[in-house]
């Protein structure tokens, strides 16, 4: 520990230290951590290095271990935010104490769960906290161990604003290959940092050895950031004004003709009903959906982003249909 964390001290932009000393795992057996006897060792990283130490707790005894060691920061994992008797244990254990909680997204996609993990700490006095993006489960495989689902942090920094947002590029890439990339994508979305999983011989480390990096590795990462601007010139600014006036006109026509759309569902609806005929056709949703796919390609538009958005409007005419037939006789 104390060797990877003095390499990290040496690497510009690397300001806390974060280690697993308890770890929940998916299966027992796995290593679960050092445990509080690790609590020694960082503190005596942060007296040697000089670098803020952080560590993962679960429960209200590891929050006072951590206390009583020292430690300054302290961040909630994704399978604890996944349960709210967990979390509001962990918040009532922290109130009154003055320390940074970071809290990562629930494993699951679920915005209103990772919002219900901070609101829990905020009730109880916790004023500084932030969130950690380390992605989602998904059972559909892809080239990352956790879905990053961007739209679900940006959404969760706009209902919350102010709240800083950092990103682990390691659980989300789940392989060292990755972590660039993930990295770059994350500073482009004005994150506020990056938690990325080091160690001297990531090949030997006991858990999750290929996502993770040496800390000279980390420091070639970083060093290969592009960290962009927020704004540009008076020109520049002028001209993506101009740019945003296009998309909100676009914006406003796209929600007249899906409205003017659900009013024909209705329609159609009414018309179902009044001739006995079932809701689904499924012959003409599969005709109509294979023609879309073909000119929606024909016409640059992502394939996978072009099918999920005719399943939601298709799903919103089922429904509009299904209250026609459901209140049928009082048309």
């Amino acid at each position: 520990m104390l060797q990877t964390a003095q390499a990290l001290a040496r690497q510009p932009g690397v300001s806390v230290f974060r280690a697993g000393i308890w770890k929940p795992r998916t299966r027992p057996g796995l290593f679960e951590g050092i445990g509080t006897a690790g609590l020694v060792w960082m503190k005596r990283v942060k007296e040697e290095t000089g670098l803020l130490t952080t560590v993962e707790v679960a429960r209200p005894d590891h929050v006072k271990d951590a206390l009583a060691h020292e430690i300054d920061i302290l961040w909630i994992g994704a399978r604890t935010v996944v349960n709210p008797f967990s979390m509001q244990e962990l918040a009532e254990s922290l109130a009154g104490v003055d320390i940074p909680v970071m809290v990562k997204n629930p494993v699951n996609p679920d915005l209103k769960l990772w919002m219900g993990a901070i609101e829990r700490l905020h009730k109880n006095g916790i004023t500084r906290i932030a969130a950690i993006h380390r992605g989602f489960y998904q059972s559909e495989k892809t080239q990352y161990r956790n879905a990053p689902l961007w739209e679900i942090p940006i959404e969760l920094m706009r209902q919350m604003p102010g709240l800083p947002m950092l990103c682990d590029p390691s659980h989300i890439s789940g392989n060292r290959s990755l972590i660039q990339q993930v990295s770059q994508q994350a500073m482009d979305l004005e994150m506020d940092g990056l938690m990325i999983e080091t160690h001297p011989d990531p090949d030997k480390a006991w858990t999750d050895p290929v996502q993770q990096v040496t800390p000279e590795s980390l420091g070639e990462i970083l060093n290969h950031l592009i960290l962009r601007e927020q704004k540009g010139n008076r020109e520049f600014e002028r001209n993506l004004e101009e740019l945003r006036h296009e998309v909100d006109l676009i914006d406003y026509e796209m929600i007249r003709l899906l409205a003017k759309r659900m009013n024909i569902a209705e329609e159609m609806g009414r018309y179902k009903y009044a001739h006995n005929i079932t809701i689904l056709q499924l012959q003409r949703w599969k005709e109509l959906f294979a023609d879309r796919i073909k000119k929606g390609n024909k016409a640059g538009l992502d394939t996978r982003f072009l099918a999920a958005l005719l399943q939601l409007v298709h799903e919103q005419s089922i429904q509009i249909q299904t209250n026609v037939m459901s209140r049928g006789d009082e048309q």
